[in-house]
């Protein structure tokens, strides 16, 4: 049984709604409900002892996170996340984070940058340690923190719309060994270049960062592909 969701989401039928739709991102994103899993109003509501009112109000959102569809005759399903797609996808995120990352490295103060380092050592922490949940989970913090930091609320609401298909596969990636050390050193030249107050490095290095994550995640949807077909 989840936690009490008039504790944890206030009991509005709205914040309900957001909460059982962010643990039903959460399980998409890391794989726990795989493409093509259909997800049960009923079932979902008997977890979580909320009506059938606030799931289906859930799955709305989380359709329109492009991470499931719902139809008549099948309900709701997980989509599967095409290799042209990640790179599509990832081509823009770069794009947008790599903006972010120039305009916060030019104004960024020392508390945002205080805030940024601690993140930036939990995730070494759970890196050295093994533990890719909360190394992903605090890894997509420092994300988030740097857009949410640069100054320009634009780039953060477009930012927000893409991340529920963008994070699924940035999940897809760091499970590849190679890759995930490969993240550590583009997080850590991140980090000097922050430091540096380097907007044209910061830009460059989360640019490339990007662009490394989503050529990952659509080289191993194809070799998936492949090894299905």
């Amino acid at each position: 049984m989840a936690d009490n969701p008039d504790e944890r989401a206030g009991g509005e039928p709205t914040a309900i709604a957001q909460w059982v739709a962010g643990i039903l991102r959460d399980r998409i994103v890391k794989g726990v409900l795989p493409p093509g899993s259909r997800i049960v109003e009923r079932r979902i509501s008997a977890e979580f002892d909320v009506s059938r009112t606030p799931v289906r109000e859930a799955l709305k959102l989380i359709e329109a996170d492009g991470l499931i569809v719902i139809s008549r005759n099948r309900g709701a399903q997980v989509l599967q996340y095409e290799p042209q797609e990640a790179r599509e996808l990832f081509d823009v995120i770069a794009a947008i984070e790599s903006l972010a990352a120039e305009r916060l490295a030019g104004s960024i103060s020392d508390a945002v940058l205080d805030e940024l380092e601690e993140l930036h050592d939990r995730m070494l922490t759970y890196h050295k340690v093994g533990n890719h949940t909360d190394y992903f989970d605090t890894n997509s913090e420092i994300h988030d923190h740097i857009i949410a930091s640069c100054g320009n609320p634009i780039l953060l609401e477009t930012h927000t719309r893409l991340m529920g298909r963008a994070r699924r596969g940035r999940f897809l990636a760091i499970m590849q060994p190679a890759r995930l050390t490969e993240a550590v050193a583009e997080h850590e030249e991140m980090m000097a270049a922050l430091r540096a107050r380097d907007p044209e490095r910061a830009a460059r290095i989360w640019r490339q960062h990007l662009l490394h994550t989503g050529e990952t995640v659509a080289s191993l949807l194809e070799a998936n592909a492949a090894m299905a077909g």
